[in-house]
């Protein structure tokens, strides 16, 4: 009797293929993009000019929360599990994940839980409203009944993530190829590794903030009321040593995927291998004790204030590794820059800006002025948009020749880079100047002095958003048809291929490639 082989809509519901659930995943994130990039819009509309005019203050804020929400939950870290489970397996040698089924099921809790978070904007009272900070009391005492229905998601989001996690990491430690030892991984598996330890040790401490959350809102707890003799600031403590590690979370996988692409179009070996992993590896370690830099408004000691500015600068030394690295990697390689490597060097340039103004905060004193402004939305938008999305994509471009079996249109390719990086940039970048005047954050309306800079924003913000409709046609384009990819997809007479490990194998490099 032949193998039963499902197929049509039966075959992605109950897939086990590690190349059908990353497909799922990237799907997923690709309609979660588009869900919090269209809150986006609407956030910088109602922000185009001083006055009311699109929205009502509290739909605004509910907006600004599930923007947020959706972009970290619904969309970078979807796709980052979607890389993983397409390129982990095929890097390390294995013919499919380590617990097949788990995998099918991480992946189906994920539209349900983003269904159950969107669909809080639609019930009684309106959204939540609070931030994606969801900060105590605000998402405790004064928050509507759709709240809980918003705990219930993000207990299933982590959930997933956890989940996710296990697999990797059993997949990564029990199944690689015989000789395929643990510094012979590629970058991007051992960025994977790395990360899915960070998601099971914090995504439970998001779980009990959470729970703390729904009892003290209806089972008559106080652990975040200060009448009942909790504290609103121990809230803050629970989540940031959530959220600290979270950002690294959706970031070094970034650093995975650039760190593929660069060698690649530099036909040069990955410079610092070792460095790079132990780097990455500090990177996370420090992660988990600077998390009260978020806080420094709070009225912590002076001890406290000192020890996480050093603490929080500190990150900043091995992620300068990582930086050099990179730029010593392309130093005097035979570049190209076909549009992967447009991605992986503009993601470059502009995450050290926000790595900069990081730093920035990272001091006390200074941070007392930015705290709460908008320049705490461009570092971060920053380091998450022109770093993460943009890795994304570069990734995306990389690997969907081996993906598909098709080349992706090139010059749509390019011109995607080009709108995307010009108007990111006219979007984020004068958020710094109206920061540092002092605009707070979350907030539907602003004094007049502003309104140059919000103007140049919001347009900048259209335009991205506009021209990510375009990688949609590029990748459907892509998916139907096209140039055949073949082995060698980048015309690399050398046989460089664009997986290339790390360290990569050994090639002279005397003749350059020859690019149509």
């Amino acid at each position: 009797m032949s193998d039963h082989k499902p197929s049509g809509i039966t075959r992605w519901i109950f897939t086990t293929n590690h190349k059908d659930i990353g497909t799922l995943y990237l799907w997923f994130a690709f309609i979660m993009f588009f869900v919090g990039g269209s809150m986006a819009m609407v956030i910088r509309a109602e922000l185009l000019q001083p006055g009311m005019q699109v929205v009502d203050p509290l739909f605004f804020n509910s907006m600004t929360t599930m923007h947020g929400l959706i972009m970290v939950f619904g969309a970078v870290m979807p796709a980052m599990v979607g890389f993983a489970n397409w390129m982990v397996p095929m890097m390390i040698g294995a013919p499919d994940m380590a617990l097949p089924r788990m995998n099918n099921w991480s992946f189906w809790i994920l539209p349900f839980a983003g269904t159950m978070l969107v669909s809080t904007l639609f019930m009684e009272g309106g959204g939540p409203a609070f931030g994606w900070t969801f900060y105590a009391p605000l998402s405790t005492t004064f928050a509507p009944q759709s709240t809980d229905f918003f705990i219930f998601a993000v207990h299933l989001l982590g959930f997933s993530s956890i989940m996710g996690a296990i697999n990797i990491i059993a997949t990564i430690l029990n199944m690689r190829a015989p000789g395929m030892t643990l510094m012979k991984m590629p970058l991007f598996v051992w960025t994977w590794l790395i990360t899915a330890f960070l998601l099971i040790a914090v995504m439970p401490v998001l779980a009990g903030a959470v729970t703390m959350m729904l009892t003290d809102r209806n089972f008559g707890t106080s652990f975040f009321d200060a009448a009942g003799g909790g504290d609103p600031v121990l809230f803050q403590h629970v989540f940031w040593f959530f959220g600290h590690p979270e950002v690294y979370i959706m970031i070094l996988p970034s650093f995975g995927i650039v760190s593929q692409i660069i060698p690649t179009f530099a036909r040069k070996q990955l410079f610092g291998y070792a460095s790079m992993v132990y780097a990455t590896a500090a990177i996370a370690f420090l992660s988990f004790i600077v998390w009260a830099h978020h806080m420094f408004t709070v009225g912590m000691p002076v001890a406290g204030e000192l020890y996480f500015t050093y603490a929080t600068v500190m990150i900043a030394v091995p992620t300068a590794v990582k930086v050099f690295n990179w730029t010593a990697t392309m130093w005097k390689g035979s570049m190209t820059f076909e549009t992967p490597m447009l991605w992986a060097v503009g993601f470059v340039f502009l995450f050290t800006v926000g790595g900069f103004t990081g730093l920035m905060m990272g001091v006390a004193p200074a941070d007392f002025q930015y705290h709460d402004t908008y320049f705490i939305v461009a570092h971060f938008h920053y380091v998450l948009v022109p770093g993460a999305v943009f890795a994304i994509i570069g990734g995306i471009y990389y690997w969907i020749p081996k993906w598909t079996g098709n080349m992706y249109d090139e010059k749509l390719g390019k011109l995607h880079f080009w709108l995307s990086a010009i108007s990111v940039n006219i979007l984020f970048f004068p958020q710094h100047f109206i920061g540092l005047a002092g605009m707070p954050r979350r907030i539907p309306d602003y004094a007049v002095q502003f309104s140059e800079f919000n103007f140049m924003s919001s347009i900048g913000g259209f335009v991205f958003g506009a021209t990510q409709l375009l990688f949609l046609y590029i990748v459907i384009k892509c998916i139907r048809g096209g140039e055949k990819a073949t082995d060698q997809v980048w015309d690399n007479p050398e046989g460089l291929e664009w997986t290339i490990p790390s360290p990569a194998p050994y090639h002279t490099f005397e003749t350059a490639p020859q690019i149509k």
